[in-house]
């Protein structure tokens, strides 16, 4: 089942039950994902969106959850932030489950070490495998900083 309809499926379901938050972050999904397919129909190409463009904003609205949670801890508005981590766990139902610290630096050291990286220079050479290999798993946010410190 594609993305769009599971998503599409879950709406409907939180309707029945009357779930309001699940409500709003579903129709927030839908409408970015609407907004995707709407801007790639307008360039050359004129095929529907596919899982890996849902993933992309799936993505892109996890971090934004993850800022605003930051800045609501920081200040000091438990309101507000219940809201975002609620948002949070309800996008993360959609995404596959995140590799942990541990496991990607192993997988980190692994790649660096199958491509025989030497200076942090070639770090670009090393996220690119990694990004073919494991980009719906890996946070890329923290891989940059585990890169640095196995490189040197």
């Amino acid at each position: 089942m594609l993305l769009k309809n599971q998503i599409e499926e879950q709406f409907q379901k939180a309707l029945r039950e009357r779930n309001k938050a699940k409500v709003s972050t579903l129709r927030l999904i839908l409408a970015a994902i609407k907004e995707k397919d709407i801007a790639s129909r307008s360039q050359k190409n004129k095929e529907p969106i596919k899982d890996s463009d849902i993933s992309q904003v799936l993505k892109k609205m996890l971090k934004q959850r993850k800022e605003s949670i930051e800045i609501y801890k920081k200040g000091n508005r438990e309101d507000l932030l219940k809201v975002e981590e609620l948002e949070l766990k309800i996008i993360e139902e959609f995404l596959p489950k995140q590799i942990g610290e541990e496991e990607t630096k192993k997988i980190c050291e692994d790649i660096v070490k199958k491509l025989n990286v030497s200076s942090i220079k070639e770090m670009g050479k090393v996220m690119g495998a990694l990004k073919k290999t494991h980009a719906d798993t890996l946070d890329f946010s923290k891989v940059g900083s585990i890169l640095r410190e196995i490189i040197k």
